[in-house]
């Protein structure tokens, strides 16, 4: 006979994401009383929107807990206009806000000298902000926005995309817990990202390791004749659709049934 005891890891990391999901609640109702969206906080008030251009400037970032974010949109994209995009954040942890023990993977082609498949630099997406350390980063995930301010869809991307160094799925998803932005940066929008991220923990932990699914199937498939975190025909390499309220019930009716 399986005991209540069983059950226990389930229920507290249900009522852990049930309490991200009344914090996500909070500060978008908070936004809303101010006569704000996620968006429109992002931007600052601007109503004309630069493709490509960081959302605040100089991005946001949190030098205790290392985790640092921005909001953008491209130029108009078929895949974002089905999806009715406005744009997206991108959320990180420079590396020194990792434990100390992850390691970062390592592609054999990278560790000959000379290989045809040898990246290319990629640009930095998440440059350090003004006076902080230049260290490297890695991208937890990215919340596609609707032009309302409501989330619309999870997703992770290649590596050229955000520069970052590459850890692998499990390392990076259990790095979520300490995106964390708060201290003299608390703002509503802070705390709805780092509620995000706790509410859909377990989403985007499998969004991760699809990720990487993704990326060593990419891989096989070209028989590492490309170096594949620098293939541009790999961009998003997961996604998966995600509705607030939906998320908050789920959880809700999910309690009712465990011990």
């Amino acid at each position: 006979m399986t005991s209540s005891s069983s059950h226990r890891p389930d229920r507290i990391a249900l009522e852990r994401q049930a309490r991200y999901g009344a914090e996500v609640v909070r500060w978008r109702d908070a936004l809303a009383h101010d006569g704000r969206t996620v968006v429109s906080a992002a931007l600052g008030g601007e109503t004309r929107v630069f493709h490509w251009r960081h959302y605040p400037a100089g991005d946001v970032y949190d030098p205790a807990t290392h985790a640092q974010y921005f909001y953008h949109a491209h130029p108009p994209q078929p895949r974002a206009a089905a999806h009715g995009e406005h744009g997206h954040f991108h959320t990180f942890l420079r590396t020194h806000g990792l434990k100390p023990d992850l390691r970062p993977v390592v592609m054999p082609e990278l560790a000959i000298a000379g290989h045809p498949a040898a990246p290319a630099q990629s640009a930095p997406s998440a440059p350090a902000p003004a006076g902080e350390p230049d260290e490297s980063w890695i991208h937890l995930v990215a919340i596609a926005m609707d032009r309302a301010g409501r989330p619309l869809r999870l997703f992770t991307t290649n590596r050229w995309v955000t520069g970052e160094t590459w850890y692998g799925a499990a390392d990076v998803a259990t790095s979520l817990d300490r995106f964390v932005i708060g201290g003299k940066l608390a703002s509503p929008l802070g705390h709805w990202l780092t509620a995000m991220l706790g509410l859909f923990r377990p989403t985007i932990a499998r969004l991760l390791a699809e990720r990487d699914a993704a990326v060593m199937d990419f891989r096989r498939r070209r028989r590492s004749k490309v170096h594949v975190l620098e293939d541009r025909r790999l961009e998003i390499t997961s996604s998966a659709a995600v509705d607030v309220d939906a998320e908050i019930h789920r959880i809700a009716t999910a309690l009712r049934h465990v011990a």
